[in-house]
């Protein structure tokens, strides 16, 4: 592939630009969710699977994805401007992100012809919704133990037991299935397979659960004797816990390849210190405020040093003390980052800071108050910042496990 010009590049942004101005929806009168998380209702699914299958269509997403399954072919650089243009112009998410981010860039690489063939496109143009079966009631983050048993039988698996936060599992066509095939083995990892499953059969039972925010998008998934095609499995029996930790990988940022997209409503210091201005406290704006205006240049920094690590991070001539640890920390950085910066911006409110969506009187339309609520989600998706703290000890400072 030939190198890009700056003058290319900047020639794409604009084109970008001009597009996402033209093209940004309006409003659409109900509720538009913070992450893919807060999809709760067919009227909010149709609204972003029409936007997320408009950019595909402009080849604003997947553009570095091959041709023959929907992308474009092209450097990822251009994903990456696509990605800040949307970001820039505040536009609704691409709501498809266990597909965009987790499951396409894994069968990219690792996947047959087959599974790119049949899934992939899908993915990108929002006609397949994709959720996630790793996390169990009784075991949280130790993901390892998993019991949601699988049973080979003839040309089926049959599948008993119980997944957890299942975000939009109740709308989703696919599932990426962690089972368990087998409990034989020196290690509890060896039993475990994965799977590219279908939702659609009998006896999967996904059921909503409300948020403190009063929305859905996670679910409950039961299976009782769910019978999906044993071709849907992914590798071979036993390899279900080396795919789900390279999963992993890329739903923690570790891992290029996701499709781009903007995933979450941004919230950055910019928005914060802007909502700010008009805050008073006896009788002084809020921001002239020492101690205030110290803890924002804090988070500033803070922010800011985010932001150049993930700079950093594609040049490993900058990481060759410890090659790893911006990618294996950036999911903790910049989630408890975003709830620190959140609850400030919450507690900054005194008293309104108790009102919430729906109230007249909430700054911002308690857009600060549900954004800190949702960001529990993000701080336990994926891991918990207690898991991501042990995998950097461990990792990345070689500390023992015990």
């Amino acid at each position: 592939m030939s190198e890009v010009s700056e003058q290319e590049l900047g020639e794409f942004r604009a084109e970008v630009s001009a597009w996402m101005k033209d093209n940004k929806p309006a409003d659409p009168g109900f509720l538009l969710p913070q992450t893919f998380m807060e999809v709760g209702s067919e009227q909010v699914l149709e609204f972003l699977r029409e936007w997320q299958h408009k950019i595909w269509s402009a080849g604003y997403l997947g553009m570095a994805w091959p041709k023959e399954y929907g992308g474009q072919a092209v450097a990822p650089i251009y994903q990456r401007i696509a990605d800040q243009e949307m970001k820039r112009h505040a536009v609704p998410i691409c709501f498809n992100v266990i597909g965009l981010s987790w499951t396409g860039p894994l069968i990219n690489d690792i996947g047959t012809e087959a599974e790119k063939q049949k899934y992939l496109k899908g993915i990108l143009n929002a006609e397949d919704v994709w959720c996630q079966g790793f996390s169990e009631p009784d075991h949280g983050s130790d993901l390892g133990n998993a019991q949601c048993r699988a049973v080979r039988d003839g040309d089926d698996y049959v599948v008993n037991g119980t997944k957890i936060w299942t975000t939009m599992g109740n709308y989703a066509k696919y599932m990426i299935l962690l089972a368990r095939t087998s409990t034989q083995g020196a290690r509890k990892y060896d039993g475990l397979s994965f799977f590219l499953a279908p939702m659609d059969v009998a006896g999967i039972d996904p059921r909503p659960i409300q948020k403190m925010t009063g929305e859905y998008g996670f679910c409950e998934t039961f299976f009782t004797d769910a019978r999906i095609p044993a071709d849907c499995i992914m590798g071979e029996e036993g390899q279900g816990w080396r795919i789900a930790m390279q999963t992993l990988q890329y739903e923690r940022g570790a891992e290029a390849g996701a499709a781009g997209g903007l995933m979450v409503v941004r919230t950055v210091m910019e928005d914060l210190i802007k909502d700010l201005r008009g805050l008073k406290r006896d009788g002084e704006p809020l921001l002239k405020d020492p101690l205030v205006r110290d803890r924002l240049v804090q988070l500033l920094m803070e922010e800011k040093a985010i932001s150049l690590g993930e700079r950093r991070q594609a040049h490993s001539a900058l990481n060759t003390d410890y090659p790893f640890s911006l990618a294996l920390s950036g999911k903790l950085r910049s989630s408890e980052f975003a709830r620190e910066m959140r609850q400030y911006a919450v507690a900054l409110q005194g008293a309104q800071g108790s009102l919430y969506v729906g109230d007249d009187d909430a700054i911002s339309g308690g857009f600060w108050q549900r954004a800190y609520f949702n960001n529990f989600a993000t701080t336990i998706g994926g891991g918990t910042s207690q898991v991501q703290a042990n995998i950097i000890g461990e990792r990345v400072l070689g500390l023992p496990k015990d």
